[in-house]
């Protein structure tokens, strides 16, 4: 093992739940307005559009709506004492733009409820008691129209539909628990040079290799770039891989293992916002940084397997442009390693973290806070947060083992 160096909210990446149909003004019945909780709620938000209101989301009326000022925003509802929900309505209004990706959040502590692409209908989630619950719409063509925003303590008003694969970038409905098992390589391609993704790139699971020196220099190219939009998928890096994978705009990467990290696994270089994913896949034998993030928006790393690194996750300290940047980290099994996340809380990074199992390294830093500088300079390191502005984790949410 190489020695490693220790170097707004948002939400995502729980259980994941994905409904693909939206209702469109459709009245609500008699039932549904004895058992709406949010009729006897408050509501609040992110921002709102000239003419909406937070409230119209909770007013029992579908001929109103809120719709944020641009195409993401979030909106709660909210109650004086704690009330148990455990399914959501989401009455779309027609006119507004399609959303693309949302999350559904506790908003007492941050946790991630559910997620998905598409537009939702009926969301579904463990029976959780709040004071306060947000959607938080992450992704759309426009700006969404929210007629209301329904909540139930048990099952739901509205209707329901199965989960569907939704957009390339977004995540699917569930990503799966880490075993620490290494998958199976269905055969070798001998690449040369970086291969250059567009749309959507399935490897079959076969190991290409591989170019660079396996170092930590940062001038190796990227054995993968990915473009704007783009998903990597089903692929074994060889070793050595260069470094890794690019992310030129926001991407998805999805069932991906690296042998050996080298530099780095995957660099996200948007600087456009949005949220990039990496879903399931494995990484192994690091020095330093497994996920590296140079442009800002959001990484979301779900059912992700790492074994020997110095980071899981890591927002650029001291590169040429500063940037807010936000990470969130779910379901994931971590072993030997230093830091899961590191953020730079002067420049308002956040990382949401939980459902992490880490083994042999019971001194690991869950969520280290840094003070960002200029290209040329070390970042300071600050200490490990809990559960405070930047760092949204609960020491419940971590297992050693």
């Amino acid at each position: 093992m190489k020695r490693r160096v220790a170097t707004r909210w948002i939400a995502a990446g729980a259980t994941a739940v994905a409904a693909a149909a939206i209702t469109l003004a459709l009245p609500l019945s008699s039932a549904s307005a004895a058992d709406n909780l949010s009729l006897n709620g408050g509501a609040d938000g992110s921002s709102k559009a000239a003419g909406t209101s937070y409230g119209n989301v909770k007013d029992g009326s579908t001929s109103t709506y809120w719709a944020p000022a641009g195409t993401t925003g979030y909106v709660s509802v909210k109650w004086s004492s704690a009330t148990t929900v455990s399914s959501a309505v989401i009455r779309q209004a027609s006119g507004g733009g399609s959303i693309s990706a949302w999350r559904l959040l506790d908003a007492d502590n941050g946790a991630v409820l559910a997620n998905g692409s598409g537009s939702p209908s009926t969301i579904t989630f463990a029976s959780t008691s709040l004071k306060k619950l947000t959607f938080d719409i992450t992704g759309a063509s426009g700006a969404p129209r929210i007629a209301e925003f329904e909540t139930y303590a048990s099952g739901g008003s509205g209707p329901t539909t199965g989960p569907t694969t939704g957009p390339t970038t977004s995540p699917p409905s569930n990503p799966g628990t880490p075993t620490g098992v290494w998958p199976t390589s269905t055969g070798s391609v001998s690449i040369s040079g970086t291969v250059n993704v567009s749309g959507t790139f399935d490897g079959g699971m076969k190991t290409y290799c591989c170019i660079g020196d396996g170092s930590q220099s940062e001038s190796q190219d990227p054995m993968f770039s990915i473009a704007n939009g783009g998903t990597l998928q089903n692929v074994i890096l060889g070793s050595p891989a260069g470094d890794g994978v690019h992310c030129e705009g926001t991407c998805t990467i999805r069932n991906v293992w690296w042998n050996d990290i080298g530099e780095d696994a995957a660099t996200f270089k948007s600087t456009s916002g949005g949220t990039s994913y990496v879903i399931g896949g494995g990484a192994k034998s690091g020095s330093d940084k497994t996920f590296q993030h140079n442009g800002n928006g959001t990484v979301n790393i779900s059912g992700f397997y790492l074994d020997g690194a110095g980071k899981l996750y890591r927002a650029c300290g001291n590169c040429s442009s500063s940037y807010e940047r936000h990470v969130v980290i779910d379901n994931v099994l971590l072993s030997d390693i230093d830091m899961v996340a590191g953020i730079n809380t002067n420049w308002g990074d956040t990382a949401i973290i939980t459902r992490v199992t880490i083994s042999n390294s019971s001194s690991a830093v869950v969520c280290g806070e840094y003070k960002g500088v200029a290209k040329g300079s070390e970042p300071t390191y600050l200490g490990e947060g809990w559960n405070d502005g930047n760092c949204k984790v609960n020491k419940s949410d971590i297992t050693y083992k």
